[in-house]
């Protein structure tokens, strides 16, 4: 499954929220610095989904702010 991941950084809090179909907004605490922001929507994702972290990638996006990811 892939999905399209808008990606806030910096944020006040953790959190997803779902805006369609295969649409979710993300905001992280972490900075968009070194990966810390993509690895944190990985981590974000896992439990939302309740998944292990390993199936979980990007595929487009990883320095962007809008992200396609797959989920195996």
């Amino acid at each position: 499954m892939k999905i399209i991941v808008d990606v806030k950084a910096s944020a006040k809090e953790n959190k997803v929220l779902e805006v369609g179909n295969n649409n979710f907004k993300i905001s992280v605490k972490e900075p968009a610095k070194e990966g810390k922001a993509n690895e944190a929507v990985i981590k974000l994702l896992a439990k939302h989904f309740d998944i292990p972290k390993s199936r979980i990638s990007i595929v487009l996006g990883p320095k962007n702010r809008k992200k396609v990811i797959e989920i195996n």
